[in-house]
């Protein structure tokens, strides 16, 4: 999609502390509830005092397994885990500050944004440093997704053929980021052999109406920890396409999951893409003037 080259360093923004340590990338998250009205112009705040996606729904594969007993009906078992996967790393309500960094052979880039979730279909994501990328932002709202560039002040709406295109110039899917398509709704799941005797390993493949580019995906995890190691998404062709590998597990609140995920495309040498959960916060109020049109436009 939209991509800006260059390494530029990561900045503080909008009403972050002035003092902080541009290289202090791990600290606690606060979020907040703004008590200014909708027309004040600000919006309420994830407040990291330093540098989400992730997002990804695909993380909660460890701790849904984690939670499961032996299944009496493999049908049900299986979309009790999808549910909760689908749930876990969203909750009813999260409050995220994610880095980004992108690499392909010619340039290097480093985003950082706050992303808030509210359930299963509700996403905001802003962007708020590097400062030429301040403010670009990203709204998914039931089936619908909207992205707003302030460089040219224009609301642009992603159409459904678009969800499998990258987000910002990344290894990422519009999909990855808001996940659109839920495991549970949208994918046939199985229970498959592992290789390894220490994995456990799930494969997903695409319900006929599922808008996706990928074959099927493969997941594994852990058996003693029940912690996510690495996706393989395979192409109609049963051919591996990309690759995902979790790492760094991290305590957020009472929850422990993998704060860095990086992709690379197996048939790009050289790129990648790495997420880094910064902080994360679950089940705190969300105010709903996030999830609107109107938001999308606001300075921050």
């Amino acid at each position: 999609m939209y991509v800006n080259g260059g390494d530029g360093q990561m900045l503080p923004t909008g009403n972050r502390a002035g003092n902080l340590a541009l290289n202090r990338r791990w600290r606690a998250t606060v979020c907040t509830r703004s008590t200014r009205t909708a027309g004040d112009g600000d919006m309420p705040a994830c407040r990291v005092p330093g540098t989400h996606v992730a997002l990804l729904a695909a993380l909660a594969l460890g701790a849904a397994l984690a939670s499961a007993q032996a299944p009496t009906d493999a049908g049900d078992e299986v979309d009790r885990l999808l549910d909760h996967m689908d749930r876990l790393y969203r909750s009813e309500t999260s409050c995220a500050e994610v880095e980004m960094v992108v690499t392909t052979p010619n340039w290097t880039r480093r985003l950082e944004m706050d992303m808030w979730t509210h359930g299963l279909d509700r996403v905001f994501v802003r962007i708020t440093a590097p400062k030429k990328d301040a403010g670009t932002a990203t709204l998914r709202d039931d089936r619908e997704m909207w992205n707003y560039f302030p460089k040219i002040d224009k609301v642009m709406k992603v159409p459904p053929s678009m969800m499998m295109g990258s987000w910002m110039g990344s290894d990422f899917t519009n999909d990855d980021i808001v996940k659109e398509n839920t495991l549970r709704d949208d994918y046939h799941a199985t229970i498959v052999d592992s290789e390894d005797p220490e994995l456990h390993a799930l494969q997903l493949v695409p319900k006929e109406d599922t808008a996706s580019v990928w074959g099927k995906i493969i997941f594994t995890l852990r058996r003693d920890s029940l912690l996510p190691v690495d996706q393989t998404f395979y192409d109609e062709k049963g051919r591996p396409a990309r690759a995902m590998r979790f790492s760094e597990p991290r305590a957020f609140g009472s929850r422990t999951l993998p704060s860095q995920m990086t992709i690379e495309p197996l048939n790009k040498p050289g790129n990648s893409t790495v997420v880094r959960y910064v902080a994360a916060t679950f089940d705190e109020p969300v105010d709903e003037s996030i999830f609107t049109l109107r938001n999308l436009r606001r300075k921050r």
